[in-house]
């Protein structure tokens, strides 16, 4: 006996919710979506024109599709068509493509998708989920979508340009030697501005000119031919000086472009060239990509940000004022690795933002080691004199300070170095292995105090039952959000181009990884917080269509009447 299949029969359409499992991942977005206040909406409402899908039913199905893996538009409106979540979650409505794509970038949704984070960290900490006392920061490389082969590199360009400076000036010089031109007010004595190379070749284009009049004007072919000849030299400086403002322009948009980069992609000028991690051997290339950062706390997302540094070294301070400024306060402890610790940013940390830094400086799990710390040549292994302020070398000899010194990075953080130097290093049979000072010199070491300080400080920390604790829960707290992201979801690139449209669409991502994760484990729960009093109304009103899921019309009522 088999069970009532017949395709002649009329089906009548049923609520698509009954169908979705009681857990079903559509709940845990439909419920985020909708604690979000109605004011974030607001700046999407228009006056004129046809009226648009509702924000909330779009920021739905874009959420939905990415915890699908489909981070195509043309992928995203296809679920909304045989997928029962998507139809669910879009009451029946079926965007195109290109609306889904129109909202996934618009610079609104930026708006959106903070909200979301912060609603959803709300719920975490309503369940207690996490406990408020550290985040784990971390980054990752993402490939931008942007021809590899496209590449502008810095230093290329500040040769080039210091080449054209070069050529003009010298083409300057001739020419006033030879006064074909007149003498132009210079602005910068080292170099010819646009302005300027636009005046010297007004002045040749002049003389071009004239010499054309002339010619045309001469009625002896001899002299046609002398003229011809004298023109040919102005003429072509006069085309050789276009050519460079058309390359001084060119290398000025560049420099914009660049700001503190050493690279940039020309399909995607906002991605900068970095070291992937292609395969578990490192075997990277230099690609087009952004730096994720991210700060998590139990394997969810709370705060991302995106960088074109690919440092993470300086990223740190940038990404905790944007986590401040958007998403929440920070709490006691931050940790990362040691990819971030630095002078500046244990400062910042320590002093601006009165919080402890868990994290380990570039050498400390190289100091630890018994080699390092029986090393006779490394400094801080060295005897130090606090009344003379001398250290002892390994020969016995004085390293005495001299004077101190400051130094300025590109970020403009200063630091100051203590100079310390031996007092006579002739006849040391140790040299070769202590310093790499030419020969008759002395060496020199120089010692920053302020990082000494720190360093301590850190090895102190780290040395705490609780943040060796919190240092160690890092690897399997920010870890396999990654893993998640790349591996599990597939986002391994990115599909727009442009920093603002890379943001939105790796907010998208991120959040769809923290519902997967929030889905799975509330599964395993006895009790779900986003399974809301609606929809169980919904399950009560439709429990009859339970036992008989057809409903038989008699064919005589589509019969028509003769």
């Amino acid at each position: 006996m088999f069970k009532d299949y017949n395709m002649n029969q009329l089906v009548l359409p049923l609520d698509v919710e009954i169908k979705l499992q009681e857990h079903d991942i559509a709940f845990s977005i439909h419920q985020l979506v909708e604690s979000i206040p109605t004011e974030a909406f607001a700046p999407f409402l228009q006056q004129t024109g046809c009226p648009a899908y509702h924000p909330r039913m779009m920021l739905k199905l874009i959420l939905c599709g990415y915890t699908q893996s489909a981070f195509s538009g043309r992928r995203i409106e296809d679920l909304t068509k045989d997928s029962l979540r998507m139809m669910w979650l879009a009451q029946g409505y079926q965007p195109s493509y290109r609306t889904i794509n129109r909202f996934r970038v618009h610079p609104l949704t930026k708006e959106l998708l903070r909200q979301c984070f912060v609603q959803f960290r709300c719920q975490l900490v309503k369940e207690d989920l996490i406990a408020q006392e550290a985040i784990f920061i971390d980054g990752t490389k993402i490939e931008a979508t942007a021809n590899k082969f496209t590449f502008v590199w810095k230093r290329s360009i500040e040769k080039y340009e210091a080449s054209l400076v070069e050529k003009s000036n010298q083409l300057y010089e001739e020419l006033l030697q030879q006064q074909i031109i007149p003498a132009i007010e210079q602005e910068v004595e080292t170099q010819l501005s646009i302005t300027e190379l636009k005046q010297v070749a007004e002045k040749l284009e002049e003389v071009v000119a004239d010499y054309t009049e002339r010619i045309e004007q001469s009625e002896k072919a001899q002299e046609r031919k002398q003229l011809r000849s004298e023109r040919k030299t102005p003429k072509q400086q006069w085309k050789q000086v276009n050519e460079w403002i058309t390359r001084k322009q060119k290398y000025e948009r560049d420099f914009a472009i660049f700001g503190k980069r050493n690279s940039y992609a020309k399909t995607d000028p906002d991605a900068t060239f970095m070291r992937m991690k292609d395969d578990y051997m490192q075997n990277g290339q230099l690609k087009a990509g952004y730096n994720l950062q991210i700060a998590t706390e139990g394997q969810y997302t709370l705060a991302y940000g995106i960088y074109a540094n690919p440092t993470d070294t300086k990223t740190l301070i940038p990404f905790l004022d944007e986590i401040e400024r958007r998403y929440f306060q920070l709490p006691q402890h931050i940790v990362a690795d040691a990819g971030y610790g630095s002078e500046p940013n244990y400062e910042d940390v320590r002093n601006n933002r009165k919080c402890e830094p868990v994290i380990p400086y570039t050498h400390y799990r190289k100091e630890q080691s018994k080699k390092y710390q029986q090393d006779p040549f490394r400094t801080s292994n060295w005897m130090y004199d606090e009344e003379l302020d001398t250290y002892i070398c390994p020969y016995q000899q004085k390293v005495t300070f001299r004077y101190e010194s400051t130094q300025e990075d590109k970020e403009g953080f200063q630091r100051t170095f203590r100079i310390y130097e031996c007092e006579d290093c002739t006849g040391c049979p140790f040299r070769e292995k202590c310093t790499k000072a030419q020969e008759g010199k002395s060496r020199k070491i120089k010692v920053n105090e302020n990082w000494e300080q720190q360093k301590a400080y850190v090895r102190t920390k780290l040395s705490e039952a609780k943040a060796g604790t919190l240092y160690r829960q890092r690897k399997v707290d920010v870890e396999p959000v990654f893993g998640c992201l790349k591996a599990n979801l597939g986002f391994t690139r990115f599909s727009v181009r442009g920093q603002s449209k890379v943001e939105n669409e790796i907010g998208f991502a991120l959040m769809a990884v923290n519902l997967r994760k929030y889905r799975w484990k509330r599964k395993s729960s006895s009790s779900s917080s986003f399974h809301t009093s609606k929809n169980r109304n919904h399950l009560m009103r439709f429990r009859f269509f339970v036992w008989t899921r057809t409903i038989y019309v008699p064919a005589s009522l589509f019969v028509t009447a003769e």
